[in-house]
């Protein structure tokens, strides 16, 4: 944990914050309040979550955290990629009940693939979940995190994604935290997680 008491005070609040949010304590907030300062790093969460937030809205769940997987597999950082990679198993096993074909820690294990491979591995997994169309937000997604502009207000709340995601894939990379668990507030439903560990312990013994 960072050092002063400041700093260990805003990594308290962080992570209660994202208890309360997501129903545990994300372990990359002491990074994140070393690498941005305590007082940066709580007024960045805060506006950050309020942009996610609206994306979400915009974009659905599924496709939010698909970007978000996009752009952190070509950043490099797993430690992103798993807990929206997470997320986006939790909303796909709930709205369509069967597994998304790819679990989280697999998915993690992309991360600094060339792009081409990244979309190559995200591309098939999509066409078996047979969520053809969600390749082309992927595109867009990876477009964008190359540095294209946005043509219209979808795409600009995946830009504020890629802005977002600049930070806490940086941070995930040289803080190397722990994976932990969804990004996302489906992470509390305890059912729908047991569900998802038995349906992959199942598959796994096929």
């Amino acid at each position: 944990m960072a050092g002063n008491r400041l700093d260990r005070a805003a990594v308290r609040v962080l992570q209660h914050l994202g208890r309360r949010r997501w129903g545990f304590p994300p372990e990359i907030m002491p990074a994140l309040v070393e690498h941005l300062g305590p007082v940066k790093a709580l007024r960045w969460t805060l506006r950050t979550s309020r942009r996610f937030d609206r994306a979400v809205s915009a974009l659905g769940p599924l496709r939010t955290h698909l970007a978000c997987v996009a752009i952190s597999l070509l950043n490099g950082c797993r430690y992103c990629a798993h807990g929206h990679a997470y997320a986006l198993e939790l909303h796909h096993l709930d709205r369509n009940d069967r597994l998304f074909p790819e679990p989280a820690d697999t998915v993690a294990g992309w991360a600094g693939l060339p792009r081409n491979e990244v979309r190559s591995r995200l591309r098939g997994a999509l066409m078996r979940a047979e969520l053809h169309v969600e390749l082309i937000w992927v595109d867009r997604a990876l477009d964008l995190a190359d540095g294209g502009q946005p043509i219209d207000d979808q795409e600009a709340r995946i830009a504020h994604l890629v802005d977002m995601l600049d930070t806490l894939n940086a941070v995930g990379i040289a803080g190397q935290p722990p994976l932990d668990e969804a990004h996302d507030p489906l992470n509390r439903d305890t059912g729908l997680k047991t569900r998802l560990a038995e349906l992959r312990a199942a598959q796994s013994q096929d």
